[in-house]
């Protein structure tokens, strides 16, 4: 976006970055290093089995864990609502530091079980409003690549987790806890550093009548109306269930085949690899596609790598396979990752953007259980099945994306910003 009289923006990855405002730099710089810091969910299980809790008593530990990340980041939407960007930051961190600390010394099982889920709805409540600023202090042409941005320091930070984890672990899981809070307070100060901000205006009274041309309420009802967005959560909550399946079912497939687990390592890794590598490089390209055709190839992408697992295939062609799907995740995840910012009215922006996340959520944890039940029962042709969800889900996504292009609307304040960034 460019003012009368001023010299076009560079559009290349690192001149987007150059002269991204602050206030984005900040929030992608904090989800790097909150995710880094983000050990608990992979060590969750071997830390409570190693305190003396049950395989099952873990486990339940980590459903209550991912059932509280689903309802935090729906709060956090209405968090970024009530009080704004900055403090809905601020305290998702502030919380997740006192929480993750408080699992170490709760005493019994039910308060652990509590505290865990408190530490999974804290650790959420940051993402619509660290989504929010991206989208609101970036103009409408940077949207996707910015998202991708976004999601680059996601991956990477998810990425590195495991590797310093475990060396935390081996001095001790107090030390794993501490370091996880600390990076979350560091986080808290990123947060406080973004500009003050204004919370949505207050509801009106019931049976109050709206003042003319009024914004939509501030509310999830408001957003229950938009029909069209409806199905955009369905296609989410698909591709969702679908994605997730190299983490519970994926590794299974390989075992019966008979091959041996670092294959399924070496999938992963593909997955990493390409994501982190190529992410930003395949956006540039597919950012001036329309943006439902991005979605809906990346997902229909996603099923066909997912289907061919079905196959009796060996190495290489698991390989190729998760090559597929790998390209698919790139192609279409930034703009489904965008696209909610600018599906609805500004005022419910924090709205539409938690309700999506916490779709995203809700797919990531009922996925992979009932995944592993179906194939179970129906074998390798459980991941046919996969790619049927997965084109019903680019179908929807192209039904419900009107839009030619994503173009997400941007405050006046990303203007101004862009072109102080231009002037330094």
């Amino acid at each position: 976006m460019s003012t009368p009289g001023s010299a076009p923006a560079a559009d290349g990855v690192l001149a987007t970055w150059r002269q991204a405002p602050r206030p984005v730099k900040a929030v992608i710089a904090g989800i790097l290093v909150n995710r880094f810091g983000g050990f608990l969910q992979i060590f969750l299980v071997l830390y409570l089995t190693q305190r003396g809790f049950s395989t099952v008593q873990a486990g339940t530990a980590l459903g209550a864990l991912g059932a509280g990340a689903v309802l935090g980041t729906l709060g956090g939407g209405w968090l970024a609502a009530q009080v704004g960007c900055r403090l809905a930051v601020a305290a998702s961190m502030s919380a997740t530091a006192l929480c993750t600390v408080a699992v170490l010394y709760v005493p019994g099982y039910p308060a652990l079980l509590a505290m865990v889920a408190g530490v999974g709805a804290a650790s959420q409540l940051y993402r619509p409003a660290a989504a929010e600023v991206v989208s609101r202090y970036t103009p409408a042409e940077r949207q996707v690549l910015v998202f991708a941005m976004y999601r680059l320091a996601t991956n990477l930070g998810t990425t590195a987790a495991p590797l310093l984890g475990a060396a935390l672990v081996a001095i001790s899981y107090p030390v794993l806890f501490w370091v996880e809070a600390l990076a979350a307070l560091s986080v808290v100060a990123i947060g406080l550093s973004l500009p003050h901000d204004r919370p949505a205006p207050a509801e009106p009274r019931a049976g109050a009548e709206p003042p003319a041309g009024a914004e939509p309420r501030a509310s999830y009802r408001a957003l229950l109306a938009d029909r069209r967005y409806l199905l955009f959560l369905l296609a989410i909550l698909g591709f969702a269930a679908v994605y997730n399946q190299y983490l519970a079912t994926l590794p299974l497939t390989v075992r019966d085949a008979g091959l041996p687990t670092t294959v399924y390592s070496v999938c992963v890794a593909v997955n990493a690899a390409v994501v982190i590598a190529l992410e930003l490089v395949v956006t540039r390209w597919v950012r001036h596609w329309s943006g439902r055709v991005a979605a809906a190839a990346g997902i229909l992408l996603v099923g066909a790598g997912l289907s061919a697992y079905a196959l009796p295939l060996q190495f290489a062609g698991l390989v190729v396979a998760t090559l597929v799907w790998s390209v698919g995740e790139v192609i279409g995840s930034p703009t489904l990752t965008a696209y909610p910012a600018g599906a609805g009215p500004v005022a419910l922006r924090s709205r539409y953007l938690g309700a999506s996340q916490s779709m995203f959520g809700l797919g990531a944890a009922i996925g992979p259980p009932l995944g592993v039940a179906v194939w179970a029962a129906a074998g390798d042709r459980f991941w046919l099945l996969c790619g049927l969800v997965a084109a019903l889900s680019a179908v929807a996504a192209w039904r419900s994306m009107t839009d030619s292009r994503v173009r997400v609307p941007a405050s006046n304040d990303a203007v101004e910003l862009l072109e102080d960034s231009r002037q330094k």
